[in-house]
């Protein structure tokens, strides 16, 4: 999968498109349907003025959030996706800096390690995952998040699987 990404208000510290490059090679792993070389996604990296707007404006939450994602495809769409023909974009992603570097102050990790596990968690969400309807499906997404992490060499955030 393709990546567009751009980066507005982040510290230049870190190469944050690597770094999402990286994340996004992770999760197609663990991910099939991410692999198909078709598929696009947009990762904007802002701040939370930023995400606060568009949590507003798309989900009618008037607050801050660390990664928001807009899927642009459904799950069977996306798995019916030939590997032939055009570009299909998948969604767009933001991630918003100040909470992030918040949580990840909190979390005691790195800002890095935190951003690469939210962009996973978001990719995924575009992938048409989620943890909100059942325990089952959450289970299945974390799973899926750990496995993608771990190549990476990040530790499992949520400290308590074993994979």
């Amino acid at each position: 999968m393709e990546l567009d990404i751009d980066i507005d208000g982040w510290p230049g510290d870190t190469d944050w498109a690597d770094l999402a490059e990286r994340a996004n090679e992770a999760v197609s792993e663990v991910e099939p349907a991410l692999a198909n070389s078709r598929l696009s996604a947009s990762i904007l990296f802002t701040v939370d003025e930023e995400v606060q707007t568009l949590n507003r404006e798309w989900r009618a939450k008037d607050k801050p959030t660390n990664v928001l994602s807009f899927p642009m495809l459904e799950r069977e769409q996306l798995l019916a996706l030939s590997s032939s023909g055009g570009p299909e974009m998948l969604g767009d992603i933001a991630l918003a800096f100040e909470t992030c570097e918040r949580e990840a102050r909190e979390k005691g990790v790195s800002i890095s390690d935190h951003t690469s596990h939210l962009i996973i968690h978001g990719l995924l969400h575009l992938a048409g995952h989620d943890h909100v309807d059942s325990d089952d499906q959450a289970a299945e997404m974390e799973k899926l998040e750990i496995a993608a992490l771990a190549k990476l060499g990040i530790a499992d955030p949520y400290g308590d699987r074993d994979n």
